[in-house]
């Protein structure tokens, strides 16, 4: 979870100002979806200069490390934003009818 209690403000700044770069890039290509290659580098480079500075070699625990932390933040974006958001959906346009049916069939199993 990304709730650290030091250093946000200045993180905050530099974060903001990358954004707004990523934002800038991604209009000039012309492509609503272009930000997310933009996104995908610039979250791969930060995680991997983080390693170099840090760490200097890449090691098998600091990979495990970066892919939980890369999961974790996955899992927190679908767990916050994005299943809400296709709950409203659902509620708004419907259910794939066999969802229905496969719950009933688990309902009455147990």
């Amino acid at each position: 979870m990304p709730y650290i209690a030091e250093g946000r403000k200045e993180l905050d700044d530099l974060i903001d100002q990358l954004a707004e770069r990523i934002v800038r890039r991604a209009q000039a290509q012309g492509s609503e979806g272009a930000f997310a290659g933009l996104l995908n580098y610039a979250c791969t480079r930060l995680a991997l200069k983080t390693v170099r500075l840090q760490f200097g070699a890449m090691r098998y625990w600091l990979i495990a490390i970066l892919t939980g932390t890369f999961k974790n933040i996955a899992d927190e974006f679908y767990r916050r934003v994005a299943a809400p958001y296709e709950d409203k959906q659902m509620k708004r346009h419907g259910d794939v009818d066999l969802y229905a049916e496969f719950l009933r069939e688990i309902d009455q199993r147990q």
